[in-house]
């Protein structure tokens, strides 16, 4: 393949070292390094400028292409060899892809949008508090600088804290391929551990989100070994009350105790058309724990994943339950 083993680091777009190593004398050391100088597998890279470019590019080449967002989960695997994309086409330079508009009661982020752009919107943050509430918990803030919205739900980990958000806010994933455009309920996009409904030659293009309504309160809880760390258990929890202060309307989704996103929304629904009290927060809590079926790992077994389960519930759905009374 042409230019497979040779990546001359002082081409290529502007975002990548380019600029780095203009004038630098040791530039002329870093050409024709051989493959095996090289952490990943031997890749051709391929800069797209536009999203049709791109998706051209992913049907030609398939399965055997990748796109490049953020990097924060495709680079590590490639430097393990643990994927070896033979193409590498980076969409950074796609600025349409980036950034959140707002219209007709939703708002839809596009894949390029970083968690810290996220971060840095306090008018986000006021229409998607439980989003804003658990953007501090992925990862670090160099992660957060560089990870995109778009990579993170392609990725599909089912540790991961956005997969299960989005299964909790209803989200629409919209995915586009070069020939045609479709949209899937969050709750059907993630098939099962790091593996989605994406078709070979497609891209995530976005994410749509209903807009919050009012008396509407949300919680993100989540318990990891350090700070940034995956979560062990984490929760998503909305609730929202009805002129009387009963609940009409309720969200409960896991992440880190099954292969993909748990929707837990339906051991919720005992709450509905009731104003939730103590002793319902602790029935859906228990309900949960049955429901789930953690398959438990080095850091904790099933059956705790399953006890802090059915704490967080409660916790989480308490929150929620304040917020939507005090209107935030």
């Amino acid at each position: 393949m042409e230019g497979a083993g040779l990546f001359d680091l002082r081409t290529g777009p502007l975002h990548t070292l380019r600029a780095a190593f203009r004038g630098s004398r040791n530039a002329s050391s870093l050409v024709g390094l051989p493959s095996s100088a090289m952490k990943p597998a031997p890749f051709k890279y391929i800069a797209a400028t536009s999203l049709q470019q791109a998706l051209a590019l992913k049907a030609e080449h398939g399965d055997e292409a990748k796109f490049l967002a953020g990097g924060q989960s495709l680079i590590p695997a490639m430097n393990f060899r643990l994927a070896r994309p033979a193409i590498l086409i980076d969409i950074n330079g796609i600025e349409s892809l980036a950034g959140v508009r707002t219209f007709r009661g939703t708002a839809r982020i596009g894949p390029l949008t970083r968690y810290g752009a996220l971060q840095r919107d306090a008018a986000f943050a006021g229409q998607f508090p439980l989003i804003a509430e658990a953007l501090p918990h992925i990862g670090h803030p160099q992660i957060r600088t560089r990870g995109t919205i778009g990579g993170n739900l392609s990725h599909a980990d089912p540790a991961s804290e956005l997969p299960a958000i989005a299964v909790a806010l209803r989200a629409c994933v919209h995915v586009q391929s070069a020939k045609r455009a479709r949209s899937v309920a969050a709750a059907d996009f993630f098939v099962s551990a790091l593996t989605t409904d994406l078709e070979a030659d497609e891209m995530l293009t976005g994410i749509e989100l209903p807009l919050q309504s009012p008396r509407t309160g949300s919680c993100f809880m989540e318990v990891a070994r350090r700070r940034g760390d995956f979560a062990i258990v984490g929760v998503a929890a909305q609730m929202m009350l009805d002129d009387h202060h009963a609940c009409s309307d309720i969200r409960l989704a896991f992440c880190g105790v099954g292969e993909t996103p748990i929707d837990a929304s339906q051991a919720a629904s005992m709450l509905l058309g009731q104003s939730p009290a103590e002793t319902t927060f602790r029935e859906v809590a228990a309900s949960v724990q049955t429901m789930i079926e953690p398959a438990g790992s080095v850091h904790a077994t099933s059956d705790y994943q399953r006890h802090v389960a059915g704490v967080l519930t409660e916790r989480a759905l308490r929150t929620a339950h304040q917020r939507a009374r005090d209107g935030r």
